[in-house]
């Protein structure tokens, strides 16, 4: 009769070969390359970056329907300095709100909840521009004052940057004025300086 103890040993052994490193190396069946995922936040910085949920006003339903949970920001362009709202669905990353920070832009706190806030734009998230009605509710009465308060700041210096255009475009447009004019009397003064010296001229024929 075989010994137990030595049948012990021999599968020890064999599951020690079983599981040796042989040193192979085996190739992936499927090779995966990299692929670059652009977001088109890359040319943004990141003013505010927060969790919240976010519902839309339906006129013909004439209620309040969530759009969706997850992270609100507000991106500042790098060159052209404007700033968009910008809130993407915690799971699936779409985008339910898309539209820019105007200076008619204004936050109005939610009727009964000092956690939410309620706003009017022009919104971009469905692939066209709609006049939209947003409210927005966050964890905690800090968050959505933060909100709140950055969103105002960014809409009146937008207002500051708008006048100082319209003032730069209207100084230039003055300038442009009184070179003009100064062209045109130098042209007039040209032809009264030319006019005697052309009567000379008739007077020796």
């Amino acid at each position: 009769m075989a010994d137990p103890a030595e049948h012990r040993e021999e599968e020890e052994a064999g599951a020690a070969g079983e599981d040796e490193d042989t040193g192979a190396q085996v190739a992936p069946i499927v090779k995966l390359e990299e692929v670059a995922v652009t977001t088109g936040e890359e040319d943004e910085y990141v003013l505010l970056d927060m969790k919240a949920k976010l519902y839309r006003f339906d006129k013909e339903g004439n209620q309040w329907k969530e759009r969706g949970t997850g992270t609100v920001k507000l991106l500042k362009h790098k060159e052209t300095t404007k700033v968009r709202l910008v809130m993407r669905q915690a799971k699936t990353l779409k985008i339910c709100a898309n539209h820019l920070v105007t200076t008619t832009m204004k936050m109005q706190e939610h009727a009964g909840s000092d956690k939410s806030c309620v706003w009017h734009a022009l919104d971009f998230a469905d692939g066209e521009l709609k006049e939209e009605m947003f409210a927005i509710r966050f964890g905690s009465v800090e968050n959505c004052k933060k909100f709140k308060d950055t969103v105002e700041e960014i809409a009146e210096q937008q207002r500051k940057n708008e006048e100082k255009e319209n003032d730069e475009v209207s100084s230039t447009a003055r300038l442009v004025e009184r070179l003009s004019v100064t062209e045109t009397k130098k042209e007039e003064n040209a032809e009264k300086e030319e006019t005697p010296a052309e009567e000379d001229k008739k007077d020796a024929k």
